[in-house]
């Protein structure tokens, strides 16, 4: 199984960064659209790295266009000499239509017209083929020599794509080299929902499991000592109650029969009651969603025990507090 850590730094801080991961021995290195631009970083990234792969996890399809991430894409690809990877994430209406100011429709179609119109736009520059893409929300007609890029020297990027209903895991499947899921995913559902949706998926474009990748950000509560066990326990709880509180993830709690429990945490998140929500979000609910240890070199042989068989790529959202258990996990991990 690969590693992946995010770049959680300031610009400023990605050159050090990188290196640091690089040098530990990471696979990868993804930076999120959360409150900064996520294509920054990776350009920072792929200058003071070497080998390390990098991606964009996620940054907002919506919010953008696909001739935009088209150049995005083949820009970072070349600069980083094939070590790129696009990977998009729909976001929910709230935030494309009152955030980005952006249409909303049909998230499943739209996302895989849009990574269907990524690829004959890229076609259209490698191959010299008319660009003649007419969807029903995108439409890419007009390209002449004086927009099109120099040749890809090292081909396109992959496309990666975030999804966790059974409609965005199956597109991610059939147009994606990469599904995203979402940290709050189980043992349960990924064997239950994910992966027989990533199948449908992949037979649809005459595709084999070999040739794509799940990717997970697994949540991990450890500590080198009982207050810092808390403080991530604590901190894990929060956050994983956020997002029991979401429309769009209430079906990994019906999964386990506790989709009754969506509305109340959907209600207290609109009271702004986040203390509760923590509380409401028990033990027996936290060991569902995280690997619990207090031990963390226990981690590896965790994490590989219950998701070895089924992902391919963990993407820690959380690195442990010194660069000699991240090395030590890192090799456990990848070996």
């Amino acid at each position: 199984m690969k590693v992946h850590s995010g770049l959680f730094g300031d610009l400023k801080d990605i050159p050090q960064e990188i290196s640091e991961l690089e040098g530990i021995g990471y696979s990868g290195a993804y930076s999120a659209e959360i409150n900064n631009e996520p294509f920054y970083p990776l350009l920072l990234a792929a200058e003071h790295s070497k080998k390390i792969e990098l991606s964009t996890s996620i940054a907002v399809a919506f919010a953008r266009n696909p001739m935009l991430v088209a150049t995005l894409g083949h820009d970072l690809n070349e600069f980083s000499e094939g070590r790129f990877t696009v990977g998009l994430g729909s976001q929910i209406k709230p935030h494309i239509e009152r955030r980005y100011s952006m249409p909303w429709s049909k998230p499943a179609a739209r996302m895989r017209e849009f990574v269907q119109a990524l690829h004959a736009v890229w076609g259209c520059w490698e191959n010299g083929t008319k660009l003649d893409f007419n969807g029903e929300f995108y439409t890419h007609n007009l390209m002449n020599h004086m927009f099109t890029p120099k040749k890809a020297e090292f081909g396109r990027p992959k496309v990666n794509i975030a999804g966790v209903g059974p409609l965005m895991t199956q597109v991610a499947g059939e147009v994606g080299d990469g599904l995203i899921c979402h940290g709050f995913t189980t043992q349960k559902y990924l064997e239950e929902v994910t992966l027989p949706n990533v199948e449908k998926g992949l037979n649809k474009s005459g595709r084999t499991r070999e040739n794509f990748n799940i990717l997970c950000p697994i949540i991990v509560v450890s500590g080198e000592d009982e207050e810092s066990f808390n403080n991530t326990k604590a901190m894990s709880k929060a956050q994983l109650a956020f997002y029991a509180s979401t429309p769009a993830y209430k079906g990994v709690l019906d999964q386990h029969g506790l989709g009754d429990m969506h509305g109340t945490f959907h209600q207290l998140s609109r009271e702004n009651k986040w203390g509760e929500m923590t509380e409401l979000f028990t033990d027996e609910m936290l060991d569902l969603f995280a690997i619990v240890t207090e031990d963390s070199r226990k981690i590896p042989e965790l994490v590989d025990a219950r998701y070895g068989h089924l992902i391919d790529v963990w993407m820690q959202t959380h690195q442990l507090p010194t660069a000699d258990l991240q090395r030590d996990l890192v090799k456990k991990m990848q070996a």
